[in-house]
């Protein structure tokens, strides 16, 4: 039997009700999550890449191109070096790239290819507990590559600050707000080059929202798209707190992540059900 089979089987097996019968409120969301790091037990290559990458960007652009920097000022504190300004924001990314392809990627070839969430509807798993499964173990993959991330920081004493612990809520709300929303987008997916038109929106966002200068390099009506941008909000969910600023300042961008997973999620329900039921 091909390893897709034998995946797909264990998707079944894990969505089979329990001895007993779970509250309905709770539904079975945790079984999805289950089977997810199961998978995974056999494939943490792929959380080591996901830490292994903003660790080269890091080496390259925040240590190479931060000779030349130096320090920069007016950052509503004392002058950080450049690594210790980029780092925050490639821990932002970690927790991005690590929850919108686990609900993008992975979420596209179990629903157009591997029929495993067909399976699972043989079963009490709902649509539902489909979403909220996938959304909350790519949560936690982020969670897991950005706080791999954050310990490679206080390796390279690039973290001074208690407040930098905060970072870790921060990238579990990052991944929600990507998960979700990549979860969305993944329901309309056609095939593996649409993929393509998901890196015209990430890649872009990746480099100017503030990853690598701050806000003010912008003239006036581009500042204002880039603060509109969610990985902007992201960075900046995460980097007050490692820079050693934590205040009302957080609340905005903690409202806007959460704002647009609890959206993307609802959309992404609705539209689970419309492809794997109607």
């Amino acid at each position: 039997m091909n390893r897709g089979g034998t995946g797909t089987m264990q998707a079944a097996a894990l969505a089979a009700p329990p001895s007993g019968r779970l509250p309905s409120r709770l539904g079975r969301a945790h079984l999805i999550m289950v089977r997810d790091l199961m998978v995974h037990r056999h494939q943490w290559t792929i959380l080591a890449f996901g830490i292994l990458e903003p660790v080269l960007y890091l080496l390259s652009i925040g240590i190479g191109v931060g000779r030349m920097v130096g320090h920069l000022n007016g950052l509503g504190g004392p002058a950080v070096t450049y690594p210790e300004y980029v780092a925050p924001a490639l821990l932002a990314m970690a927790a991005m790239n690590g929850a919108s392809n686990s609900t993008t990627q992975q979420v596209f070839a179990r629903l157009r290819f591997d029929n495993t969430y067909q399976i699972m509807l043989t079963t009490p798993v709902s649509p539902r507990d489909i979403a909220v499964g996938e959304v909350g173990w790519a949560m936690l993959r982020g969670g897991i590559e950005s706080t791999g991330f954050l310990a490679v920081m206080a390796v390279m004493n690039l973290v001074h600050s208690p407040w930098a612990l905060l970072a870790v809520p921060g990238a579990l709300l990052i991944g929600f707000a990507f998960a979700s929303v990549g979860l969305f987008v993944a329901t309309f997916l056609r095939g593996w080059q649409d993929f393509q038109l998901i890196q015209l929106v990430m890649l872009p966002m990746f480099l100017f929202a503030t990853t690598f200068y701050p806000l003010r390099v912008y003239p006036g009506f581009i500042r204002v798209l880039v603060s509109c941008l969610p990985l902007y909000h992201s960075i900046n969910l995460v980097r007050e707190p490692i820079l050693g600023s934590a205040g009302t300042q957080l609340l905005l961008p903690a409202g806007y992540l959460a704002a647009m997973g609890l959206l993307g999620l609802w959309l992404a329900v609705r539209r689970l059900e419309r492809v794997l039921i109607d």
